[in-house]
């Protein structure tokens, strides 16, 4: 049965989060901050978090710093998923994955569709693999954050998930 297997050992991953809003200052963004809580909450660490504007290259040229470091094993980002002109979260940072992790969208949008029904399809969520590190992308609502990580990357960011994880597949991710 799917779960959590307390009698395993806990591994933390260092996770950078990247906040994409015009508008958002540290001080006022809620999501990126509700993520950051969290991530630490769990036992991972919190390697950075930044805001960057709604602007391709300002967010590729995170993510790619990111991707690049060893010391990041994952990136999430918040916001600039949805629809509108503003919205390039995803053309930003697609180019970028190696591997689409094709599921992570699908179960992104069931879990989203519990909370908010068919406004779920308003959301581009991606996620994918990046020079060997994580990358998820996920809208930028507090709801969304919370759906997108308490039901969804945490699990599979918890080495102790079963019966199987991300976690586990870290040290193969650059095999040839």
């Amino acid at each position: 049965m799917a779960g959590i297997n307390e009698s395993l050992d806990f591994t933390p991953v260092r996770i950078a989060v990247l906040v994409v809003s015009d508008t958002r200052t540290l001080e006022t963004d809620t999501s990126g901050l509700t993520l950051a809580q969290r991530i630490e909450a769990a036992g991972h660490e919190l390697v950075e978090r930044r805001i960057v504007p709604d602007d391709q290259a300002a967010i590729r040229d995170t993510v790619y710093g990111w991707i690049a470091d060893p010391d990041v094993d994952v990136v999430i980002s918040t916001g600039g998923t949805g629809l509108t002109g503003r919205d390039v979260t995803p053309e930003a940072i697609t180019p970028l994955f190696d591997k689409v992790i094709e599921g992570f969208s699908v179960i992104f949008h069931k879990v989203s569709y519990e909370s908010v029904g068919l406004s779920t399809l308003q959301s581009r969520a991606v996620a994918g693999l990046a020079n060997g590190t994580f990358v998820f992308c996920l809208p930028g609502s507090n709801g969304a954050v919370k759906d997108g990580w308490d039901k969804v990357i945490s699990h599979q960011l918890d080495s102790r998930y079963r019966p199987c994880n991300l976690v586990e597949l870290m040290p193969r991710l650059m095999e040839r």
